[in-house]
């Protein structure tokens, strides 16, 4: 889609900071964060749903990924997943640790490098 934020990501036309990227899937961290790390998982394939992805299973094996990262990078069990939709009309979910973990939100790099430091 030509307006989606999201697809613009995926391109290139708009910089993120990516923690995990495969053929289908991308995982960035989220420009409003809830926490420090919060992570947005999503298709590079623009779907308007998650429950339209075809690869769920897929899917959710990336959000796993993401989750026992965060885990181990901001040292906490609670990690929270969300799926809402209707902030930018393509699938997303929302993974991130709860908001008792230190550190700065906003230091994007940083907390990209510690989740990276933990994916396998």
């Amino acid at each position: 889609m030509d307006n989606c934020i999201f697809c613009k990501i995926v391109k290139g036309e708009i910089p993120a900071e990516k923690v995990y990227e495969d053929e289908n899937f991308l995982a960035f961290l989220d420009i409003h964060p809830q926490s420090p790390g919060h992570v947005q998982v999503i298709p590079k394939k623009h779907y308007r749903w998650v429950w339209d992805v075809p690869q769920t299973g897929k899917y959710f094996e990336v959000v796993t990924k993401i989750a026992k990262a965060q885990q181990q990078a901001f040292k906490t069990e609670w990690v929270l997943s969300k799926i809402v939709g209707d902030e930018v009309e393509h699938a997303h979910i929302w993974v991130f640790p709860n908001n008792k973990v230190e550190g700065d939100p906003q230091d994007f790099k940083a907390n990209a490098e510690k989740i990276k430091k933990y994916l396998k």
